[in-house]
């Protein structure tokens, strides 16, 4: 019952914080420190994020995928994590998964080849933490096509990105 009271409250206060900061994006209150993240790599068959900043991986990361993890995705539903180049696209801080960094699926290629099959895209595919959901399961590659870190890592993984950083997912 009191972890209850304290995450209850510990939304509040963010959902206070967010609503004076006058954009959708809140920084957790730690800070990153080190050189600028120029670009993310996920190569998805090794499981593996690397933060990359110039020609130096500053930190890697172990990953869980989408629960059809091989292939790019096609439409919405199908499991998989996109392969491509994209960009970091926006900040949630209210996410069900503790945080979470957007990744600006789809493109337009993504949302030609899903019309060819008479299907929708899909989108929200985001960076993120486990949230209770994530840890409840307790299974690799559980996500509906997004990649999971731990809460921990998405907390330093948020201070690290900012809009515009290119991401590119490998199969």
């Amino acid at each position: 019952m009191i972890r209850a009271i304290r995450a209850f409250f510990a939304v509040v206060a963010v959902a206070v914080v967010a609503s004076c900061g006058g954009g959708d994006s809140l920084q957790p209150s730690k800070t990153y420190q080190g050189p600028p993240i120029t670009q993310v790599v996920v190569k998805k068959g090794e499981r593996k994020m690397y933060m990359v900043s110039g020609k130096e991986v500053i930190k890697s990361y172990k990953i869980n995928l989408g629960n059809q993890p091989v292939g790019p995705k096609q439409y919405e539903g199908d499991g998989r994590t996109p392969e491509g180049m994209y960009f970091i696209d926006r900040f949630n801080p209210r996410s069900r998964y503790h945080l979470s960094v957007g990744i600006s699926y789809p493109s337009a290629q993504d949302v030609a080849r899903a019309a060819t099959m008479g299907l929708r895209p899909g989108g929200d595919i985001f960076i993120h933490g486990l949230g209770p959901e994530g840890r409840a399961l307790n299974r690799p590659d559980w996500t509906a096509g997004c990649i999971a870190v731990t809460d921990e890592e998405i907390e330093e993984i948020f201070t690290m990105l900012r809009p515009g950083v290119p991401v590119f997912l490998y199969p």
